[in-house]
């Protein structure tokens, strides 16, 4: 018979072996039902609740919703950064998804870079209304090397007779036309969304082109010199390994970045002397003007967002904010050096022209300060390859 003290020590073993199996139990029965990177239910999990939602409302008319939304150019963040970064983005996203989502919501990772979430409770204009917040506090995530999210989502509501496959297969179909209409955008009206797509018209398109007109026609030399900028900003972009949908947003950004001055008074906007100091406080206001005028269109949150940065220092000595470093949006400090480098080449009634020896002197002595010192580097490279091969041309966007 063993003595009582060993006996004690038996069963303390036994209770912590039974604790640990039960630990390990529970760990099995939530990686069955939870997703292991981002922590959400995996797609089986989230079906049943979705079946569940779907029998509710039918039984008691209750609203209900469904987001489908998908990461902007997650591919080339796994190319580019590689898959250790693209797994952190997905994490983060869940993790956003999660905090953002209230207790009766679900989120789930429901493919590599998409995720759907149900919404019981919620028409669609609300559920569009949530999508839109959620994008602008994926406009502002950093993970690692990438800095800024944009996603496009589909949202569905649930009519009588609809079953989880109709919501999910709807969903679906509006996700395709937020892609479609360029990405970075919310989209509930799947039937009109299709159609557009169907005939090959891209409402951005439209919207860049007006505004760019209308600061043409406000004020001649910034129309202008945006329109000469794009050229610089999209061979610093590709030179900077760049996705080719981000390069696109950015070289929108780059037309338009100067949208917010058709709000600054003529008096200031083309005046001969230096500005004082409440002239100089009201010019600093353009690029605040320009995200709002941005932001009024539908998926061109991330445009406004390159916009709102593109007077920001790499020091942290800028404007509006006052960020610094990796920050600030890559677009937004591609903008500024080829922005900064035409301007100091370009004759302005205060003052004449540098010659481009001395602006890319100007440009490499400021690497580190007001320009990020990579971009600095690829923007003097693409200068002296185009003046290796001749004259630039402007770059449609």
């Amino acid at each position: 018979m063993l003595p009582r003290r060993r006996e004690q020590e038996l069963e303390r073993e036994l209770d912590a072996a039974r604790a640990r199996i039960a630990e390990l139990s529970q760990q099995l029965e939530s990686q069955a039902t939870h997703d292991p990177l981002t922590g959400l239910p995996t797609l089986d999990a989230f079906m049943d609740r979705l079946e569940a939602e779907v029998e509710r409302s039918r039984r008691h008319g209750r609203a209900l919703s469904i987001v489908a939304l998908d990461i902007d150019g997650f591919r080339q963040v796994n190319a580019r950064d590689g898959r250790a970064a693209g797994d952190a983005l997905i994490s983060a996203v869940g993790k956003l998804l999660a905090r953002w989502s209230r207790a009766t919501d679900v989120a789930s990772r429901t493919s590599a870079d998409e995720f759907t979430l149900i919404l019981p409770e919620t028409t669609a204009a609300d559920a569009t209304q949530f999508v839109k917040r959620v994008v602008l506090e994926l406009e502002v995530l950093q993970v690692g090397p990438v800095n800024g999210v944009s996603v496009s989502a589909g949202i569905a509501e649930y009519r009588r007779g609809r079953t989880s496959g109709d919501l999910i297969a709807e969903a679906a179909r509006s996700l395709d036309a937020a892609r479609a209409a360029g990405g970075g955008r919310a989209h509930a009206a799947a039937a009109e969304a299709d159609d557009d797509a169907e005939r090959g018209h891209n409402p951005h398109k439209d919207a860049v082109m007006a505004l760019a007109e209308a600061l043409n026609e406000r004020d001649r030399y910034t129309g202008e010199h945006s329109e000469e900028v794009v050229d610089l900003v999209s061979d610093v972009a590709r030179g900077l390994g760049l996705g080719d949908q981000e390069i696109a947003r950015v070289k929108v950004a780059a037309l338009l970045h100067d949208i917010g001055k058709v709000a600054i008074p003529d008096g200031i906007l083309n005046k001969p002397g230096k500005l004082d100091e409440d002239e100089w406080k009201l010019m600093r206001e353009h690029p605040v003007i320009g995200e709002r005028i941005l932001r009024a269109i539908p998926g061109m949150g991330g445009v406004a967002r390159i916009v709102r940065h593109e007077h920001e220092r790499f020091d942290g000595g800028g404007y509006p904010d006052g960020i610094a470093g990796d920050e600030i949006p890559i677009g937004s400090r591609i903008i500024l050096a080829c922005d900064a480098y035409h301007a100091m080449t370009s004759d302005r009634p205060y003052r004449k022209a540098m010659q481009h020896a001395e602006a890319v002197r100007e440009l490499a002595k400021n690497a580190g300060t007001q320009f990020d010192p990579q971009v600095t580097e690829v923007l003097i490279g693409a200068l002296y390859g185009s003046r290796q091969g001749g004259s630039r041309s402007v770059a449609a966007v």
